[in-house]
C-alpha cells in the first residue's frame, strides 16, 4: 500500500498533474499503510526470534531507524538537487520492493487464529479492536504502561517540533546547528541500539525500559535547561536522549513480544501505537500556544521532569514491576499452534 501510493505520487509529478491535496492524500494512505505494516512487523519478529533474544533485537532494529535519521535527510536534499521529484519517489519504490520480494522467499511463521463459537476464524475489523482493548484493559501492567506512555507522548513529541524555534529564538543559530541537533540525536540512537543489541538489557526487561524512562526525561531537561551561550548542552541532552530512546523502547517491545499471545499481538502493538501516536495532534496544538505563553524551554523542563518522575516512579508500582507476571488470565492457556506460511 506504502509503495503503491508512493508511485502513484510519482506518476503525477510525472504527468505534471500533481498539487497540495494530492501529496497530504498520499501521505494519508501512506501512514494508513504504516499502521499495519509496524504490528505486523513486530509480530512477525517474536514468532521468528526466540524470546531470551528479543531485546537484543529489538536493538538492532533501534541502531537501524537511528541510521536512517542520520542519512536519510542530506541523501534526500543531495538527490533532490540532481533529479526530478519523480525520480527520487521512484527509488523509494524500488527500495520498498527489494523489502518485500525476501518475504515470498522466507518462511514466517502464522499463528493458527482461534476459533469463534460458530467455528469460523474469520471476525470483523472492529471485533478485532474491540478484542484487542479488552486484552489489554485486562493485564493490569501493560494498561498502566500504555497510560504512561501517551501521557509522556503527549508532553515530549511537541519537543521535536519546538526544537527548529529553540535554535533559532534561544540560541539564535540557524540551519547548520539545527542539523547538528538531529544529528547528535541519531548518534545517540545508534550507540543505544549497538549496547541493547550487545548487552540485551537486564533479566527483567522493565527495569531496563524505566531506565530509560528516566533517562530520556533527564535528557530533554538538558536541552531545555541549556543558557543561551551554551549550545554543547543542549546538543549533549539530545544526544542523552537519542542514547535512552532505544533502551525504552527496545525492551518494552520484547515484553510484549514474549508474553502477548501470537493471534492477539498485531491487534495489541496496533492499539498501543495508535494510542500514542494519538496524542501528537492535540500535544502539538497545546503546546504551540503554551510555549508562547510560558517559553519554549519551559515546555521542555517541564515535559522532561514530568518523564522522569513518571520513569522512577514506576519502580514502586508492582503492576508495572510484574507486567510479565500479571498478564492476562488467558494466557494461562496453551498458545496455539503454530502453521508456517508457504
Amino acid at each position: 500500500m506504502i509503495a503503491l501510493a508512493t508511485l502513484v505520487l510519482a506518476g503525477l509529478f510525472w504527468f505534471d498533474l500533481a498539487q497540495v491535496w494530492h501529496i497530504y492524500a498520499i501521505l494519508l494512505v501512506r501512514s494508513t499503510g504504516g499502521a499495519f505494516h509496524w504490528p505486523a512487523m513486530q509480530a512477525s519478529t517474536s514468532l521468528m526470534v526466540p524470546k531470551e533474544q528479543l531485546s537484543r533485537v529489538a536493538g538492532l532494529q533501534q541502531t537501524l531507524f537511528g541510521l536512517v535519521s542520520i542519512v536519510a535527510p542530506p541523501t534526500g536534499a543531495v538527490l533532490i538537487s540532481l533529479i526530478p521529484t519523480q525520480g527520487v519517489l521512484m527509488i523509494d519504490v524500488v527500495t520498498a520492493l527489494i523489502a518485500i520480494i525476501p518475504l515470498f522467499l522466507i518462511a514466517i511463521p502464522q499463528p493458527v487464529r482461534e476459533q469463534t463459537e460458530s467455528g469460523e476464524h474469520k471476525t470483523s475489523y472492529w471485533q478485532d479492536v474491540r478484542e484487542g482493548l479488552a486484552y489489554v484493559v485486562a493485564w493490569p501492567g501493560l494498561m498502566a504502561i500504555l497510560l504512561m506512555a501517551v501521557f509522556i507522548n503527549f508532553l515530549l513529541t511537541p519537543t521535536g517540533s519546538l526544537m527548529p524555534l529553540l535554535v533559532t529564538k534561544h540560541f539564535g543559530l540557524g540551519a547548520l546547528e539545527f542539523g547538528l541537533t538531529d544529528s547528535l540525536f541519531g548518534v545517540g540512537m545508534i550507540v543505544g541500539g549497538i549496547l541493547l543489541g550487545v548487552w540485551g538489557g537486564f533479566k527483567k526487561r522493565i527495569v531496563t525500559s524505566l531506565i530509560g524512562i528516566v533517562g530520556l526525561g533527564f535528557g530533554v531537561i538538558l536541552t531545555g535547561l541549556a543558557p543561551a551561550n551554551m549550545f554543547w548542552l543542549a546538543l549533549a541532552g539530545m544526544a542523552v536522549t537519542g542514547f535512552m530512546s532505544p533502551i525504552t523502547n527496545g525492551p518494552l517491545h520484547a515484553v510484549i513480544q514474549a508474553t502477548v499471545k501470537p493471534e492477539m499481538q498485531g491487534r495489541v502493538m496496533s492499539l498501543i501505537s495508535s494510542a500514542a501516536t494519538a496524542m501528537t495532534p492535540l500535544s502539538l496544538a497545546v503546546a504551540g500556544p503554551v510555549s508562547d505563553l510560558v517559553g519554549i524551554r519551559t515546555w521542555y523542563i517541564f515535559g522532561g521532569i514530568v518523564c522522569l518522575l513518571m520513569g522512577a516512579g514506576a519502580f514502586f508500582v508492582p503492576a508495572i514491576m510484574n507486567v510479565e507476571q500479571n498478564h492476562n488470565t488467558a494466557e494461562a492457556t496453551p498458545s496455539p499452534t503454530l502453521a508456517i506460511a508457504d
